[in-house]
Protein backbone atom coordinates (compact mmCIF):
# COMPACT_ATOMS: atom_id res chain seq x y z
CA UNK A 1 0.00 0.00 0.00
CA UNK A 2 1.04 3.59 -0.72
CA UNK A 3 0.79 6.46 1.76
CA UNK A 4 -0.46 9.37 -0.33
CA UNK A 5 -0.35 12.99 0.88
CA UNK A 6 -3.21 14.76 -0.89
CA UNK A 7 -5.00 18.09 -0.51
CA UNK A 8 -5.14 19.64 -3.99
CA UNK A 9 -7.28 18.93 -7.05
CA UNK A 10 -4.37 17.61 -9.11
CA UNK A 11 -3.33 15.36 -6.21
CA UNK A 12 -6.80 13.84 -6.19
CA UNK A 13 -6.62 13.25 -9.94
CA UNK A 14 -3.27 11.50 -9.47
CA UNK A 15 -4.70 9.33 -6.69
CA UNK A 16 -7.55 8.21 -8.96
CA UNK A 17 -5.08 7.41 -11.74
CA UNK A 18 -2.97 5.26 -9.42
CA UNK A 19 -6.00 3.43 -8.04
CA UNK A 20 -7.17 2.70 -11.57
CA UNK A 21 -3.74 1.26 -12.32
CA UNK A 22 -4.09 -1.13 -9.40
CA UNK A 23 -1.98 0.63 -6.77
CA UNK A 24 -3.70 0.49 -3.35
CA UNK A 25 -3.29 3.70 -1.40
CA UNK A 26 -4.44 5.63 1.63
CA UNK A 27 -4.71 9.39 1.19
CA UNK A 28 -4.15 11.76 4.10
CA UNK A 29 -5.56 15.28 4.34
CA UNK A 30 -5.56 17.85 7.12
CA UNK A 31 -9.14 19.15 6.94
CA UNK A 32 -12.63 17.71 6.63
CA UNK A 33 -13.34 19.99 3.67
CA UNK A 34 -10.42 18.47 1.75
CA UNK A 35 -11.71 15.01 2.65
CA UNK A 36 -15.12 15.68 1.09
CA UNK A 37 -13.75 15.59 -2.45
CA UNK A 38 -11.78 12.40 -1.71
CA UNK A 39 -14.93 10.78 -0.38
CA UNK A 40 -16.87 11.83 -3.48
CA UNK A 41 -14.24 10.13 -5.66
CA UNK A 42 -14.20 6.98 -3.47
CA UNK A 43 -10.55 7.49 -2.55
CA UNK A 44 -9.59 5.84 0.78
CA UNK A 45 -8.53 8.54 3.21
CA UNK A 46 -7.97 9.66 6.77
CA UNK A 47 -8.14 13.17 8.19
CA UNK A 48 -5.72 14.82 10.57
CA UNK A 49 -2.30 16.43 10.78
CA UNK A 50 0.46 13.84 11.25
CA UNK A 51 3.75 14.17 13.07
CA UNK A 52 6.76 12.12 11.97
CA UNK A 53 5.99 9.56 14.68
CA UNK A 54 2.32 9.44 13.64
CA UNK A 55 3.28 8.87 10.04
CA UNK A 56 5.81 6.20 10.92
CA UNK A 57 3.21 4.37 13.01
CA UNK A 58 0.72 4.50 10.13
CA UNK A 59 3.30 3.23 7.64
CA UNK A 60 4.20 0.32 9.91
CA UNK A 61 0.60 -0.54 10.82
CA UNK A 62 -0.56 -0.60 7.19
CA UNK A 63 2.69 -2.19 5.94
CA UNK A 64 3.10 0.61 3.43
CA UNK A 65 5.86 0.28 0.87
CA UNK A 66 6.06 3.83 -0.55
CA UNK A 67 5.21 7.44 0.28
CA UNK A 68 3.91 9.74 -2.45
CA UNK A 69 3.96 13.37 -1.37
CA UNK A 70 1.44 15.26 -3.52
CA UNK A 71 0.82 17.97 -0.93
CA UNK A 72 0.51 21.64 -1.88
CA UNK A 73 3.69 23.28 -3.23
CA UNK A 74 3.80 25.46 -0.09
CA UNK A 75 3.06 22.70 2.44
CA UNK A 76 6.72 22.69 3.46
CA UNK A 77 6.28 21.04 6.87
CA UNK A 78 4.13 18.24 5.43
CA UNK A 79 6.82 17.43 2.88
CA UNK A 80 9.60 17.44 5.49
CA UNK A 81 7.51 15.15 7.71
CA UNK A 82 6.87 12.74 4.84
CA UNK A 83 10.54 12.61 3.86
CA UNK A 84 11.63 11.99 7.43
CA UNK A 85 9.04 9.24 7.98
CA UNK A 86 9.90 7.49 4.72
CA UNK A 87 13.59 7.59 5.53
CA UNK A 88 13.05 6.29 9.07
CA UNK A 89 10.90 3.42 7.76
CA UNK A 90 13.35 2.74 4.91
CA UNK A 91 10.78 3.00 2.13
CA UNK A 92 10.91 5.07 -1.09
CA UNK A 93 9.65 8.65 -1.20
CA UNK A 94 8.25 10.27 -4.36
CA UNK A 95 7.45 13.96 -4.66
CA UNK A 96 4.78 15.12 -7.12
CA UNK A 97 4.54 18.87 -7.60
CA UNK A 98 2.54 20.73 -10.20
CA UNK A 99 4.78 22.51 -12.76
CA UNK A 100 5.66 26.16 -12.27
CA UNK A 101 4.21 28.83 -14.52
CA UNK A 102 6.70 31.16 -16.18
CA UNK A 103 5.92 34.89 -16.21
CA UNK A 104 8.33 37.58 -17.36
CA UNK A 105 7.44 41.19 -16.66
CA UNK A 106 9.10 44.21 -15.04
CA UNK A 107 5.93 44.45 -12.92
CA UNK A 108 6.82 41.20 -11.11
CA UNK A 109 9.09 41.17 -8.07
CA UNK A 110 10.04 37.72 -6.77
CA UNK A 111 10.62 37.23 -3.05
CA UNK A 112 11.77 34.22 -1.06
CA UNK A 113 9.21 34.17 1.76
CA UNK A 114 5.94 35.52 3.17
CA UNK A 115 7.95 37.66 5.59
CA UNK A 116 9.97 39.23 2.79
CA UNK A 117 6.78 39.91 0.83
CA UNK A 118 5.18 41.64 3.81
CA UNK A 119 8.26 43.74 4.50
CA UNK A 120 8.56 44.70 0.83
CA UNK A 121 4.91 45.77 0.67
CA UNK A 122 4.86 47.88 3.83
CA UNK A 123 6.19 50.97 2.06
CA UNK A 124 3.39 50.75 -0.53
CA UNK A 125 0.60 53.32 -0.55
CA UNK A 126 -2.74 52.19 -1.92
CA UNK A 127 -4.78 48.99 -2.06
CA UNK A 128 -3.02 45.66 -1.71
CA UNK A 129 -4.85 42.45 -2.60
CA UNK A 130 -3.52 39.48 -0.67
CA UNK A 131 -4.26 36.10 -2.34
CA UNK A 132 -2.04 33.83 -0.26
CA UNK A 133 -4.74 32.35 1.97
CA UNK A 134 -5.35 32.58 5.71
CA UNK A 135 -2.56 30.42 7.12
CA UNK A 136 0.07 33.16 6.98
CA UNK A 137 -2.32 36.09 7.29
CA UNK A 138 -0.86 37.36 10.57
CA UNK A 139 2.57 37.82 8.98
CA UNK A 140 1.03 40.34 6.60
CA UNK A 141 -1.22 42.15 9.07
CA UNK A 142 1.83 42.71 11.30
CA UNK A 143 3.31 44.91 8.57
CA UNK A 144 0.44 46.07 6.38
CA UNK A 145 -2.28 47.31 8.75
CA UNK A 146 -1.28 50.93 8.15
CA UNK A 147 -3.13 54.16 7.39
CA UNK A 148 -1.53 54.39 3.93
CA UNK A 149 -2.61 50.87 2.96
CA UNK A 150 -5.97 49.20 2.40
CA UNK A 151 -5.38 45.47 2.74
CA UNK A 152 -7.92 43.34 0.83
CA UNK A 153 -7.78 39.67 1.83
CA UNK A 154 -9.10 37.03 -0.56
CA UNK A 155 -9.61 33.60 1.00
CA UNK A 156 -11.89 30.61 1.36
CA UNK A 157 -15.31 31.37 2.86
CA UNK A 158 -15.16 29.28 6.01
CA UNK A 159 -15.91 30.19 9.61
CA UNK A 160 -12.33 29.73 10.79
CA UNK A 161 -11.04 32.23 8.26
CA UNK A 162 -13.65 34.80 9.17
CA UNK A 163 -12.88 34.42 12.87
CA UNK A 164 -9.18 34.83 12.16
CA UNK A 165 -9.83 38.02 10.19
CA UNK A 166 -11.90 39.38 13.05
CA UNK A 167 -9.15 38.61 15.58
CA UNK A 168 -6.58 40.39 13.40
CA UNK A 169 -8.74 43.47 12.98
CA UNK A 170 -9.55 43.01 9.30
CA UNK A 171 -12.84 44.72 8.47
CA UNK A 172 -15.64 42.84 6.70
CA UNK A 173 -15.52 45.26 3.78
CA UNK A 174 -11.89 44.25 3.21
CA UNK A 175 -12.58 40.50 2.97
CA UNK A 176 -13.34 38.66 -0.27
CA UNK A 177 -14.63 35.29 0.95
CA UNK A 178 -14.87 33.15 -2.16
CA UNK A 179 -13.74 29.76 -3.44
CA UNK A 180 -12.00 29.39 -6.80
CA UNK A 181 -11.09 28.65 -9.46
CA UNK A 182 -11.27 32.21 -10.76
CA UNK A 183 -11.37 33.24 -14.41
CA UNK A 184 -9.16 35.99 -15.76
CA UNK A 185 -12.21 38.23 -16.23
CA UNK A 186 -13.32 37.75 -12.61
CA UNK A 187 -9.83 38.57 -11.36
CA UNK A 188 -9.80 41.74 -13.44
CA UNK A 189 -13.23 42.72 -12.16
CA UNK A 190 -12.11 42.29 -8.54
CA UNK A 191 -8.92 44.29 -9.10
CA UNK A 192 -10.93 47.10 -10.68
CA UNK A 193 -13.72 46.99 -8.08
CA UNK A 194 -11.25 47.48 -5.23
CA UNK A 195 -8.85 49.74 -7.15
CA UNK A 196 -5.95 47.38 -6.45
CA UNK A 197 -2.48 48.88 -6.82
CA UNK A 198 -0.43 45.85 -5.69
CA UNK A 199 -1.18 42.11 -5.71
CA UNK A 200 0.60 39.51 -3.57
CA UNK A 201 0.46 35.86 -4.61
CA UNK A 202 2.29 32.54 -4.49
CA UNK A 203 3.96 30.57 -7.29
CA UNK A 204 1.19 27.96 -7.12
CA UNK A 205 1.10 26.95 -10.79
CA UNK A 206 -1.66 26.63 -13.38
CA UNK A 207 -3.79 24.21 -11.34
CA UNK A 208 -3.82 26.77 -8.55
CA UNK A 209 -5.21 29.40 -10.97
CA UNK A 210 -2.04 31.46 -10.63
CA UNK A 211 -1.90 32.24 -14.35
CA UNK A 212 -5.36 33.86 -14.42
CA UNK A 213 -4.70 36.22 -11.52
CA UNK A 214 -1.20 37.03 -12.76
CA UNK A 215 -2.22 37.74 -16.35
CA UNK A 216 -5.19 39.83 -15.16
CA UNK A 217 -2.95 41.92 -12.92
CA UNK A 218 -0.31 42.42 -15.60
CA UNK A 219 -2.91 43.45 -18.19
CA UNK A 220 -4.12 46.16 -15.82
CA UNK A 221 -0.56 47.28 -15.06
CA UNK A 222 -0.73 46.17 -11.43
CA UNK A 223 2.63 45.32 -9.79
CA UNK A 224 2.90 41.80 -8.36
CA UNK A 225 4.87 40.44 -5.42
CA UNK A 226 5.44 36.76 -6.21
CA UNK A 227 6.41 34.47 -3.34
CA UNK A 228 8.66 31.70 -4.64
CA UNK A 229 8.17 28.07 -3.69
CA UNK A 230 10.12 26.70 -0.72
CA UNK A 231 13.62 25.58 -1.67
CA UNK A 232 13.58 21.92 -0.68
CA UNK A 233 15.79 19.15 -2.04
CA UNK A 234 13.35 16.38 -2.95
CA UNK A 235 14.12 12.79 -3.80
CA UNK A 236 12.35 11.35 -6.88
CA UNK A 237 10.94 14.74 -7.89
CA UNK A 238 8.15 14.52 -10.51
CA UNK A 239 6.11 17.21 -12.26
CA UNK A 240 3.75 14.95 -14.24
CA UNK A 241 1.58 11.92 -13.57
CA UNK A 242 3.60 9.98 -16.12
CA UNK A 243 6.82 10.59 -14.20
CA UNK A 244 5.16 9.36 -11.01
CA UNK A 245 3.89 6.13 -12.56
CA UNK A 246 7.23 5.50 -14.24
CA UNK A 247 9.07 5.99 -10.94
CA UNK A 248 6.55 3.76 -9.15
CA UNK A 249 6.95 1.08 -11.77
CA UNK A 250 10.71 1.07 -11.23
CA UNK A 251 10.32 0.88 -7.46
CA UNK A 252 7.89 -2.01 -7.48
CA UNK A 253 9.70 -3.98 -10.18
CA UNK A 254 12.84 -3.68 -8.05
CA UNK A 255 10.97 -4.75 -4.90
CA UNK A 256 9.60 -7.86 -6.61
Amino acid sequence: MILFLAGTSDARALAIKLLNQGYPLLATVVTESAAESLKAQHIPYQVGRLSVDDMMALIQKQKMTCVIDASHPYAEEASKTAMAAAKACDIPYIRYERPKEQFHSPLITEVESYEEAAKSAQSHKGTIMLTTGSKTLERFTNYLMRDEIRLICRMLPNIGNMEKCNQLGIKQKDIIAIQGPFSESLNKALYEQYNVTLMITKESGKVGSMDEKMSAALQLGIPVLLIKRPAIEYENFCTSFEEVTKTLGGIYSWQT
